[in-house]
This record gives C-alpha cells, structure tokens and sequence, in this order.
C-alpha cells in the first residue's frame, strides 16, 4: 500500500494510473477503522482496479470541540489493517493540506431540509463542514465509485445532493451497516465507551429493531409505534436521547403512509459518548 501525505503527490500518481487503473474507488475515513470501513474497502476492491482510503479527522463537521479533541486516534493500527485487505492507497494529510487557506467554504451549500433535520438540528454546521472536505476529497481523488456506509444515513443522503448539484461523474455506493454479535452498529466511536455504557449502548439496536417488528406487525399507526421507540430508549437510566424519528428514507420528511419506504433513526449519548443508528422499516 502506498502511502501520500501530500495533495500535489498523491494527484501525480493517480494521473499516471488514471489510463490503466479505471474504475477507481474511494473510501473516506476518519480513521480508528474497524470491520464496518474494512467492508467498504472490500467492496471497493470487488468492483474496483484501483481503491483509495483516506484518513482525516475534519474540523470543520464538529460543532462540539471537545469531541473532536477526544476522536479516537489509530493511526498505526489502521495502517496495518487498510494493509492487511489489500487497500492499494492511502492518502493521510494533514488539516493544513486540507484547509492551507482557512476554513472558510466560499463555495458552500444550502442543501435545505436535508442537512437541517435530525442530525442538523443537534449539530449545527455539520454538514456544512463535512460537504466541504467531502468535495474537497472528491475533487483530489476523482474516483468513479464512492463507497460509505449506511450508518451514517443522514450523511450519504446530504452528499447523494452534493454528487447532484455539482454535477459530479461518480456513483455513491451505500453498503450495509456491520454489526457487533450483539446488534450494536459498528463505529469507531465504541472504543470510548466503558463496559456499563457497552451493555446499555445496544439498547438502540434493540429498539429500532423492534420498532421494526411492529410496523411488520400492523397493530398500530406508525406515530404510535415512533412513540413507543423514543420512550422505550428514554427509560433506561444512562440514555441521554437526543431523537428519535421514523421518517420517508428517500426525503427525511415525516411519514404519511405506510407505502412510502420508511427509515427509522436515532442519536443518543451514552456514557458521555455519542452515538448514531438506523434500521429501514420495509
């Protein structure tokens, strides 16, 4: 695997491989990986002659400056592992490479509801800072697949407009979310959570998929059934719940029947620890 710190660098070798390595895939990170990014590169690696990982923790999609400065920080084991599977580059730049100007976006978005429901509500500026250096990326790497996973679910659905409006060649590639044995959604975030907070963390899982259950089940209209979810979660002592919502999964917009594709999501902070989940309801 070879290894590029510099934008100059990494876009001299992709343009001498640009006429033999097609289709090229591109999985962007922010490191601490687990099994759940490793899929990703799998799949990449299936699809792909040429497949690019990159590692960069981005400032400008945390409104919480403290967890920022708390992001898990692997750089050597992910290293070996990005190795292990075959990743045939990665490109681990710093945040002056990224941003040698500032991080002011002069070119920014407005991506409307999308980016302002949900995630954006908790988090404002997220998506803004992360449109930003996903383009940025995109605009360096130039890949013809785009590989993310379906965790982050508000994400994918704020970039599939970001391909859209810039008009860019690429297709987004939405792979399945990993689990752990016992249903809690990989991320890289779980290493920060202590063994009380890992036995309460799988409450989420649990929660959606039986919000899951229900809808399957037809007993009861769905605003009963997002109500039950979000007090099933609110009455575990440790859950800090942030929301929880069964929303249309192409518009994020509230449901109004039971024929539109339905998605269920949630945030909550746990042990101090944010975490994110979803589960599709049909």
């Amino acid at each position: 695997m070879l290894i590029f710190k510099q934008i100059k660098d990494l876009k001299k070798h992709l343009q001498s491989t640009d006429n033999k390595e097609k289709p090229k895939g591109f999985v962007p990170t922010m490191g601490a990986l687990h099994e759940g990014h490793l899929s990703l590169i799998k799949r990449s690696k299936k699809e792909c002659k040429l497949t690019v990982c990159s590692i960069f923790v981005n400032p400008t999609q945390f409104n919480d400056k403290t967890d920022f400065d708390k992001y898990p920080n692997t750089i050597t084991q992910d290293i070996v592992l990005l190795n292990d599977v075959g990743c045939d580059i990665l490109f681990l730049p710093s945040v002056s490479e990224i941003y040698p100007d500032g991080f002011t976006d002069n070119t920014k978005i407005n991506f409307g509801f999308i980016a302002e429901t949900l995630e954006g509500e908790h988090r404002p500026g997220h998506f803004g800072g992360m449109a930003q250096v996903v383009e940025k990326l995109l605009k360096i790497v130039r890949p013809d697949k785009l590989y993310m996973g379906q965790k982050d679910y508000q994400q994918q659905i704020v970039v599939q407009a970001l391909i859209k409006k810039r008009k860019l060649n690429l297709k987004l590639v939405i792979c399945e979310t990993l689990r752990e044995k016992d249903g809690l959604a990989m991320s890289s975030r779980n290493i920060r959570l202590d063994a009380n907070s890992r036995k309460l963390a799988v409450e989420i899982s649990r929660t959606l998929q039986g919000v899951k259950e229900a809808v399957h089940q037809k007993k009861s209209e769905i605003y009963t059934i997002e109500d039950w979810g979000r007090k099933q979660l609110e009455s575990f002592k440790g859950i800090d719940l942030e929301y929880f919502d069964i929303r249309n999964a192409e518009t994020l917009r509230s449901v109004s029947s039971t024929n539109e594709k339905m998605v269920a999501l949630a945030a909550a902070k746990i042990g101090g620890v944010r975490l994110i989940d979803n589960m599709f309801l049909n």
